[in-house]
């Protein structure tokens, strides 16, 4: 994480990565993960910053206990050996505002390429710790496959809509 600009860390509280991805063609399955954590860093002035995102790959929560254990099982997440996701990524501003982030997800021991447009982004005072906060909607695509998760991914099935809404406090 840069060293330049404003850090923030990620409100562990207010942060739940999720995803969304077809369950056999029918209906769309929805699942967030119940632990993260982060730094955010923003230079204002420069129009750049960072995001660096780490998810509890076994905090995944489909509110449905078989699709939980499946998940975070050898063919899908893998937690044992991969405990962990992160991402990582460069923000870009469109004017005076971030808008996208250009990043590398890890998941499974393997980095690949994952933008995320941010659909909102706003920054305030904080009405009960009494600094700044910021928030952000962000989402993008992956196919899973790319990350060795190769069961059931014929005909598009694999693609995963990535989504994190986050929230973070000026550090200081």
């Amino acid at each position: 994480v840069s060293a330049a600009g404003d850090s923030y860390t990620v409100d562990v509280d207010h942060t739940f990565p999720s995803l969304e991805m077809t369950h056999m063609g029918l209906s769309i399955w929805r699942g967030k993960f119940n632990k993260s954590s982060g730094k955010i860093v923003l230079d204002r002035a420069a129009k750049t910053g960072t995001a660096e995102i780490t998810i509890d790959a076994a905090s995944i929560d489909f509110g449905h206990d078989k699709m939980n254990e499946h998940a975070i099982g050898a063919d899908w997440l893998n937690v044992a050996k991969y405990p962990t996701m992160t991402y990582k990524g460069d923000i870009k501003f469109k004017g005076d505002a971030p808008a996208s982030v250009d990043g590398q997800l890890t998941l499974r021991g393997v980095t690949k390429p994952v933008k995320l447009k941010l659909n909102s982004f706003k920054c305030m005072p904080h009405p009960m710790f009494k600094k700044e906060v910021c928030g952000a909607d962000a989402e993008g695509d992956l196919d899973r496959a790319d990350f060795g998760m190769t069961q059931y991914t014929d005909g598009g099935a694999g693609k995963i809509h990535l989504r994190i809404q986050v929230e973070a406090l000026k550090d200081g």
